[in-house]
């Protein structure tokens, strides 16, 4: 007697379609104007709340400033610079200064002007 095998037979499996998953979108960032950076904090006087500023683009008495760090941010108007112990009411790319400043700063916070 001759058996005969069943030829084995395929299970059709229906496979899910798997949809994509969206990307993540980039952070939103502010649509508002832009701010340059103008000046870096090289140091912090506490007692007198003075600024040292390396500058990289001019300022003058009565700008809006923005200092952001990485624990400081917040904005104030340049009420008066100091080069040498002189008052001066503008300052170019290149100049040490020091700027009055309301609130704590820490080295390599960054100076921003819209």
């Amino acid at each position: 007697m001759v058996v005969k095998k069943k030829a084995a037979s395929k299970k059709t499996v229906a496979k899910k379609k798997v949809k994509a998953r969206p990307k993540a979108k980039a952070a939103a960032k502010p649509k508002g104007p832009k701010e340059k950076k103008v000046a870096e904090v090289l140091h912090y006087y506490g007692k007198i709340c003075v600024a040292a500023l390396k500058v990289k683009a001019p300022i003058k008495v009565g700008d809006v400033i923005h200092i952001k760090g990485h624990t400081t941010d917040f904005e104030q108007s340049v009420q008066s610079m100091q080069i040498e112990h002189k008052a001066v009411q503008a300052v170019k790319k290149g100049d040490d200064v020091g700027i009055l400043v309301k609130d704590h700063v820490r080295e390599g916070d960054g100076v921003f002007i819209k």
